[in-house]
């Protein structure tokens, strides 16, 4: 008999990277309802050995009377190795979750919900990943479409080391306001689309 694990990781299909769709709660059902979410994520706590070996990120609804909406994996867990956390804190969900889409410039009352997206993808920088020491500043608005085309294009930086050209892909006349193609752990994601749409629209009419 398969674990609730094992169930989860069937219907959610991570990739190489750890990373999966968004699973909603409906969906366990039948050869899933074990996986029914009647005590909250029993099997998705931090003890858990999914959440030891994956990053899990949640959707509540507040029309749904905060109940979980939907699950998915972003990554593996490396957070024994770095002390870091994918947790980000409460007022700031709130604050962010209620704003429009930076991108498509959607909001919550659209299709897609609001999410609240990290700025610099890669989620290596300690302070930003500590809930005692992150800042509304480090985080961002997107609606689904925008965030999940966002992860996409973290990951190729991440694996070929080379950032996301703004002039070649979106047709902007630069490519990045700051630094270049390579990515540099000095520079990070900054002057990267991406990082800040808003900061890097601004930056190019002020320029």
């Amino acid at each position: 008999m398969a674990t609730q694990k094992e169930l989860f990781l069937e219907l959610a299909n991570p990739d190489s990277n750890g990373i999966s769709r968004w699973v909603n709660s409906s969906e366990f059902i039948e050869k899933y309802s074990s996986l029914e979410l009647l005590n909250g994520l029993s099997w998705g706590r931090k003890s858990s050995s999914l959440a030891k070996q994956y990053i899990l990120e949640i959707d509540k609804s507040v029309s749904s009377g905060n109940k979980i909406d939907r699950i998915r994996l972003n990554g593996i867990n490396n957070s024994n190795e770095k002390n870091i956390s994918q947790t980000i804190r409460s007022d700031i969900k709130k604050e962010i979750g209620s704003k429009r889409c930076v991108v498509l410039g959607t909001n919550r009352s659209c299709d897609h919900k609001t999410e609240v997206d990290h700025k610099a993808g890669r989620k290596d920088n300690l302070e930003v990943m500590n809930v005692k020491t992150q800042s509304i500043d480090d985080f961002q608005p997107l609606s689904k479409p925008a965030n999940d085309a966002k992860r996409q294009f973290c990951k190729e930086c991440k694996e070929t080391g080379l950032r996301y050209d703004a002039k070649k892909v979106l047709g902007y006349p630069v490519s990045f306001t700051e630094g270049d193609i390579n990515y540099t752990t000095e520079l990070g994601c900054i002057g990267c689309f991406w990082f800040d749409p808003i900061a890097f629209r601004l930056k190019l009419k002020n320029n």
